[in-house]
């Protein structure tokens, strides 16, 4: 594990950063505007995930505000739960972005490797969410894209929310309709105005795909996914590793009507999370 003094060197925002600055190790992931690599600092010896995004790309798919949006948000988010974003720099070509590395790799491999997640997995991740969220909220960050590929894992399996890239900072009502299909909430899908609560919803989406393996609303088409997610279709499999408890926090989560959907601080509060959530996979600011 890398020090505090040698992290604080490498998130010095006032330096001006090249390539020169870092080896640069294995690709980590691929994403639709880039590449991320492992790297180390050459000075600090620090460990971080480099992601590289192209300019062409950047022109092509019109994404400057969004881009911009993102690494403004996550400079500024200092939480256990939140993936760290160091610095930026870049050159002709590329834009480079210096991000915290996450060794355990991204949560969506471990659900789809194991099927689905145990109660105690599922609620100390969900926990972890849930406190990460509130900091963000308390900011005035509306998150808008939690899903497993966005979740990462450090390397001593604690949760990291990792991708900004459709956060929004406001504390007015917003219109845009953003996010992954399975995981949008109904008055997004209607184009009605959504607040924080649209991240409410999302946590009661993950909670059940944690515990089943698939989101709640899946279906063969997009028209019939949003069908599903308008009339709130919930149902739930019978399994036997599922408890009532899990049950009625995402019922309580997954409310058409956001004002009824279940507070952050009363989800910290909920029996099923009381129980089952670990402490120490936990961060606490």
């Amino acid at each position: 594990m890398e020090s505090g003094s040698k992290e604080a060197e490498v998130n010095n925002l006032e330096k001006q950063w090249s390539l020169d600055d870092f080896e640069i190790g294995k690709p980590l992931g691929k994403g639709k505007f880039g590449r991320v690599y492992l790297a180390r600092e050459v000075k600090s010896k620090y460990v971080v995930a480099l992601k590289v995004i192209f300019k062409e790309q950047i022109e092509k798919y019109r994404i400057h505000h969004q881009l911009r949006r993102e690494m403004e948000i996550q400079t500024k988010l200092h939480h256990p739960n939140i993936l760290r974003l160091y610095g930026w720099f870049h050159d002709s070509e590329r834009i480079f972005l210096i991000l915290e590395y996450a060794h355990g790799g991204e949560l969506y491999g471990l659900l789809k490797k194991n099927g689905h997640l145990n109660e105690k997995q599922a609620a100390t991740y969900i926990a972890s969410l849930t406190q990460a969220l509130a900091y963000c909220h308390g900011k005035c960050v509306i998150h808008r894209d939690i899903k497993p590929e966005n979740l990462l894992l450090d390397h001593e399996g604690r949760l990291k929310i990792a991708d900004f890239g459709w956060s929004v900072q406001s504390s007015s009502k917003r219109k845009t309709m953003c996010g992954t299909l399975d995981y949008l909430a109904p008055e997004m899908v209607e184009n009605r105005d959504h607040d924080y609560a649209v991240d409410n919803w999302t946590l009661g989406v993950l909670c059940y795909e944690f515990l089943y393996g698939n989101p709640p609303f899946e279906a063969e088409s997009q028209k019939d996914t949003f069908k599903r997610i308008v009339r709130v279709d919930l149902s739930f499999p019978l399994t036997p590793y599922v408890s009532a408890e899990a049950k009625n926090l995402i019922s309580q989560l997954l409310m058409k009507d956001p004002s009824k959907r279940l507070s952050l601080q009363k989800i910290m509060q909920h029996p099923w999370i009381v129980k089952n959530a670990d402490p120490k996979g936990m961060c606490s600011k």
